[in-house]
């Protein structure tokens, strides 16, 4: 079995790995030493947005790292605050200028804010972004089924990615049915619950089972259901914990006791219908 990440390919056929280092609430002094243990840890998808306030450092870190700039998958988002046809594109540039990139990866809308109903024009311009050669994929972060349906009632033109709140507590069934029923990748942000999910009994009798962390088991679920993930460590250990779950499988029975855990109401982000607010204390 293989001990690193697999990749997925989107439907424009590019490729990314399953398993992403995301930068949120990584201070910034020390996050090019953060990205630089990831990289060295194995990981090659490295997550940031203009909200984490640490792109530049992220672009230092890439820097440092001294893996081939090809060799690395390179996510960013625009915030809300920057919607519409010509904020986009001013905040597309400024993001850019901070990580001293020729081009990202992955450009994603952090959030639809609805409410504004702007994310139409901003969707536009990350076409254009993409026809232009400034980004090679486009996507978006917690649209429901509605928003993605109006992208593409609206434009045509369908995300590769949604990257969503998920986790065993959160499982966003009616997400992932659309998702792939318009072959759509889904990406999880907080698998781990944003730390709610530690003592559940469930898992850590799974990951007693196994030898590994509860942490590993929720990271291993994600990878089997066939999403993305974005998990997130400042300490090199953990990176390393985190990337050590290719080496093993769960069973039927493992994964159906995890999908057990599902509860209507275990969203413990913001709400995507509701949420606009210019700045943000949880991530995605």
């Amino acid at each position: 079995m293989s001990t690193t990440p697999p990749t997925i390919t989107f439907h424009d056929d590019n490729r990314a790995p399953q398993l992403g280092m995301g930068e949120w609430q990584v201070p910034a002094e020390q996050t090019a030493d953060v990205v630089c243990s990831g990289i060295e840890a194995g990981y090659r998808l490295i997550d940031t947005a203009a909200i984490y306030g640490n792109e530049a450092e992220v672009g230092q870190g890439i820097r440092q790292s001294k893996v081939p700039r090809e060799e690395l998958f390179v996510t960013t988002k625009l915030w809300n605050d920057m919607h519409g046809h010509d904020n986009t594109r001013a905040g597309f540039e400024e993001s850019m200028d901070k990580l001293q990139l020729d081009y990202v990866d992955l450009y994603l809308i952090h959030w639809p804010v609805p409410k504004n109903r702007q994310y139409i024009q901003t969707w536009e311009t990350l076409i254009n972004l993409r026809n232009e050669g400034r980004v090679k994929s486009i996507g978006v972060c917690n649209f429901l089924p509605q928003h993605l349906q109006t992208l593409l009632d609206k434009t045509g033109v369908l995300p590769v990615l949604n990257q969503i709140e998920l986790h065993p507590g959160f499982q966003q069934a009616e997400s992932r049915h659309y998702h792939e029923d318009h072959a759509i990748q889904t990406q999880a942000w907080s698998p781990l619950g944003l730390g709610t999910l530690w003592d559940n009994p469930v898992l850590n009798k799974i990951a007693k089972e196994h030898g590994r962390s509860a942490a590993q088991i929720m990271l291993r679920w994600q990878i089997q259901l066939g999403n993305m993930v974005i998990t997130k460590s400042n300490s090199p250990k953990r990176q390393r914990d985190n990337m050590d779950i290719f080496s093993f499988e769960l069973s039927e029975q493992d994964m159906a006791a995890i999908a057990g855990l599902d509860q209507a109401d275990g969203r413990l982000g913001p709400d995507p219908e509701l949420f606009r607010l210019p700045k943000s204390t949880v991530q995605d």
